[in-house]
């Protein structure tokens, strides 16, 4: 990606096209200007049949110029960076600040382009092409210019490792307004991660994020349940929530719309499931062994057993 910076050091992320793609715009434009240049030579020599040689070569040389010359450079003005070839294989051309080019860019561009590209068979602009570290050639550079690509591929986020159902429904009664957005990325990053961390660092971290998640909903993490499916399910369902909000209630399933449709069976707390392709060393219901307790040393951020104070455990539904 070119680190172009403008005048107001703002660095542009402008992916330049390369030489294969460039020849391949030029070469549907070559095309096509030449077919045309070729159609109207035959219309316009047929008119003009009665001329003598040196107005029929007269002639002949203005179409040339105002075809193969003035041609790309109308195209480019009025579409701004734009030709057929480059739409096809998704091209632009733009100033060097990444804006549109005007008149005087298409201009040089197209002068020179006619004598590197057409009559010299496209050697110089390759081999221009080729030595510039951006791909351009010398009209690009004497006019200030750069053809950069517009279709790029967007990556999409992967998505969050699923939560066991009978997770999922204890949630459904939290109050999760008041997270605030950066700790959701938080857990939702660590979550995508948490199988390419050490299972001591990542218990760790979702101990951290467990008990952040936890003072804000003001409700603690019910007690055995494991940090990392505790913001697993949190996730899970502020994304059934986010959804019901946008689509209705129809879109959610049955066991987030009612809470109480749960499995008949689960696991014995100690033994949950690893959701998605997490390995379970990340996601046991007991720290690994060395891993320093963070809030309370199960992640639960609830009360203190030593104080008398009764704890409300998660209990699998039976």
């Amino acid at each position: 990606m070119s680190q172009l910076v403008t005048g107001d050091a703002v660095v542009l992320g402008l992916r330049p096209a390369r030489l294969p793609s460039r020849a391949l715009a030029v070469f549907i434009d070559l095309v096509v200007l030449w077919g045309i240049y070729l159609a109207l030579s035959v219309a316009v020599l047929s008119a003009t049949g009665s001329l003598d040689d040196a107005a029929t070569a007269a002639v002949a040389v203005a179409l040339l110029l105002v075809v193969l010359m003035g041609g790309p450079v109308a195209v480019e003005t009025l579409s701004h960076g734009r030709s057929l070839g480059k739409m096809v294989c998704g091209l632009r051309v733009v100033r060097e600040d990444g804006g549109p080019i005007r008149f005087r860019h298409a201009l040089v561009r197209g002068a020179l382009g006619f004598v590197e590209i057409q009559m010299t068979v496209g050697v110089v602009a390759c081999v221009a092409s080729l030595v510039s570290a951006r791909g351009r050639r010398l009209g690009d550079v004497f006019a200030g210019t750069l053809v950069v690509r517009e279709r790029v591929p967007v990556s999409r986020p992967a998505p969050v490792p699923p939560t066991p159902p009978w997770v999922a429904g204890h949630f459904a009664g939290l109050d999760l307004s008041r997270v605030p957005d950066g700790l959701w990325l938080a857990v939702r990053q660590y979550l995508l991660r948490a199988d390419q961390l050490d299972p001591q660092v990542g218990w760790s971290m979702a101990q951290r994020l467990a008990a952040d998640v936890a003072g804000f909903t003001g409700a603690p993490v019910p007690e055995g349940m494991p940090p990392a499916v505790y913001l697993s399910g949190v996730v899970s369902e502020r994304q059934g929530r986010d959804a019901q909000r946008t689509f209705g209630e129809g879109d959610r399933p049955e066991a987030e719309r009612n809470g109480a449709a749960l499995p008949q069976t689960a696991p014995a707390p100690g033994s949950w499931p690893v959701p998605g392709p997490v390995p379970a060393s990340g996601w046991s219901a007991s720290p690994p062994p060395g891993t320093p307790s963070v809030g309370g040393g199960d992640g639960s951020g609830g009360g203190d057993e030593e104080a008398g104070g009764p704890r409300t455990g998660f209990v699998p539904p039976a």
